[in-house]
């Protein structure tokens, strides 16, 4: 297996095998090299996924990261959220807005508004289904955004963390 300059995993014939003996199952999302016979594959394998063939088409990450947040499965409400007001109207004091306003400006500035839709879709969807989730670890905690959507529960503007040692 080869990975790619944006971290996609390239699976060859021989990594393919490899999966299939050790009894892991084979799925369309897979990449796999163009050398990949398939025919051999499909006489081996029940129900063989269509693969996506792997092209060597040179892709930014940000070109990347792009094309793949377009096709992210969420609910159109998410998807359409104007995540910069919902946000602000999370806030409850005019400091707690100052600290929004300057990391959402960070957070568009490196193009994240979808992740952060995303990640509202995602604490909502594990709120209703009663899933739970840790309270936070590493430098996410500096993000009061992430904390005022419910991400994790440390409040960085009570311990004064600075919002750069997240979004760096």
């Amino acid at each position: 297996m080869k990975i790619d300059n944006v971290g996609q995993m390239i699976f060859g014939q021989s990594d393919v095998f490899d999966l299939i003996m050790s009894g892991r199952e084979l799925n369309d999302r897979m990449l796999v090299d163009r050398t990949v016979d398939l025919t051999l594959i499909a006489d081996i394998v029940d129900d063989l996924p269509e693969f996506a063939q792997y092209s060597e088409q040179v892709q930014t990450p940000a070109e990347f990261d792009a094309e793949y947040q377009r096709c992210w499965l969420m609910p159109e409400k998410y998807q359409t959220l104007d995540i910069a007001e919902y946000i602000l109207g999370l806030c409850n004091s005019p400091e707690e807005l100052q600290r929004c306003g300057e990391e959402l400006l960070l957070f568009q500035e490196r193009n994240l508004f979808t992740l952060l839709c995303y990640l509202t879709y995602l604490v909502d969807l594990m709120r209703e289904n009663n899933i739970i989730w840790g309270v936070g670890r590493g430098s996410s905690v500096a993000s009061y955004v992430l904390y005022k959507l419910g991400i994790h529960k440390i409040n960085s503007l009570y311990y004064d963390l600075d919002p750069k040692e997240f979004l760096r």
